[in-house]
């Protein structure tokens, strides 16, 4: 089983473990965290410290493994109101019967217990023991008033159980728990994103990739773009608040979180696909891809067979996408890109003029350290006069920074107001 293993930094987890055979899982469900991003630390209690050893977890997570309800070590000896002032969530695993009956009564006789009540973060247990203990009317009593209080109760599978019994009551596997924990944090950073991002409430559409024109069945004409550069405008996008839709010319990239993905071949068809997102409402537009100028005139129907030193071909100018798109009577806020090998910021400005784009990011693809191949890039960016904002500069970084970069740019000139330089 996979999970989205995109980093989310300065979370702060605490797993509890306690006795039971399902403790063994632990040690890879604190590897897997890790992993994901997360700072990890351990709690055991003393029947969990019987099936694996505190030592299998400091390796691990990298963190001295807490054991003592009144540690000498831990500042003031107060080593749970420590870690619940840590902790971003808890999530004990296994939980065990005598652990749940404890957190339900108030109880408070070791670290766990006492941490339990300490804290304010958010508490997820999942339950791991024999299938007839987890039925007991007493269990199912105390995990409803687990729930009532607010505890997220992570169900347990039905299968194959150590004491030979089959039924509820086995662990979730690892992975499985990594990636709930995983999910729930991108959740919270997506609603604060949709709430309070750079880009938040829009709808971004990006186009991404090279087009590929049919010469035959077999045979096209193409690029060296890779789509990176617009994936990770994706990505960036999406992580500012905004609905994002991408639509890809034929790369081998994966689709980013939370992203809406339209794949297409030709010019024509990303031509097509954009106008119909502008009809279904779009507020900005950026032009990564490298469209193909000319297409075939017209293209074979079965491959061409060799014969003779030449072959000729007519070619058709291409439709110019982002132009088509910026002369529509609701146009979008437009940015295009400009990928030169010579004369580039002069080729860049007359592009944002001559297309009437907002905005226009440009970088010199006959440099072999940035560009379509690279997972770095370079590049400057221009506003249109209207705008009076000065040219931005992005110096050489990995294209998650410069998209990053680039939604900053995006954003200041949404949001800038041109009175305001007429003021001074």
């Amino acid at each position: 089983m996979s999970f989205d293993l995109s980093v989310i930094p300065n979370k702060n987890i605490i797993v509890g473990i306690t006795g039971g055979i399902a403790a063994y899982k632990s040690a890879i469900l604190v590897r897997r965290l890790k992993d994901a991003g997360f700072n990890v630390r351990v709690v055991m209690t003393e029947g969990a410290q019987a099936f694996i050893t505190p030592l299998t977890f400091q390796a691990l997570s990298g963190n001295p493994v807490h054991t003592q309800l009144l540690d000498p070590e831990a500042e003031a000896g107060m080593g749970h109101i420590e870690l619940a002032r840590w902790a971003d969530l808890v999530l004990i695993a296994p939980a065990s019967c005598d652990t749940l009956a404890k957190f339900a009564a108030g109880l408070a006789d070791d670290l766990l217990s006492t941490l339990y009540l300490a804290t304010s973060a958010p508490v997820w247990v999942a339950p791991a023991m024999n299938q007839q203990m987890w039925a007991a009317k007493a269990t199912q009593r105390n995990l409803a008033t687990l729930v009532d209080d607010g505890v997220h109760v992570i169900m347990p599978e039905s299968g194959s159980q150590a004491c030979g019994d089959v039924g509820l009551g086995r662990m979730p596997e690892p992975e499985e728990l990594a990636r709930q924990v995983t999910d729930y944090f991108h959740k919270a950073q997506r609603a604060i994103a949709e709430k309070f991002g750079l880009l938040a409430s829009k709808h971004v559409v990006i186009t991404a990739g090279p087009t590929r024109e049919a010469i035959d069945p077999v045979r096209y004409i193409s690029n060296h773009s890779t789509g990176k550069m617009g994936f990770a405008l994706a990505a960036a996008c999406y992580a500012a608040g905004a609905k994002v839709t991408l639509i890809a010319g034929p790369v081998s990239l994966d689709t980013p979180n939370g992203v809406r993905r339209i794949n297409v071949s030709s010019a024509v068809q990303m031509l097509d696909t954009s106008m119909q997102l502008l009809d279904e409402g779009c507020d900005v537009f950026i032009a990564t891809a490298a469209v193909a100028d000319y297409r075939v005139a017209e293209v074979a129907e079965h491959k061409i067979k060799k014969s003779g030193d030449e072959l000729d071909i007519a070619l058709i100018k291409n439709p110019d996408i982002v132009a088509t798109i910026a002369q529509q009577d609701k146009r979008p806020f437009m940015v295009g890109f400009a990928a030169e090998t010579r004369n580039v910021e002069e080729y860049a400005a007359g592009k944002l003029e001559a297309k009437k784009l907002d905005m226009i990011a440009c970088n010199d693809v006959s440099r072999a350290d940035i560009g379509f191949a690279s997972d770095e890039n370079a590049m400057t960016v221009f506003f249109a006069e209207g705008y009076h904002l000065p040219k931005r500069d992005l110096e050489k970084a990995s294209k998650q920074e410069i998209a990053q970069q680039l939604v900053e740019a995006i954003h200041d000139a949404l949001h800038h107001d041109p009175a305001q330089d007429e003021a001074f």
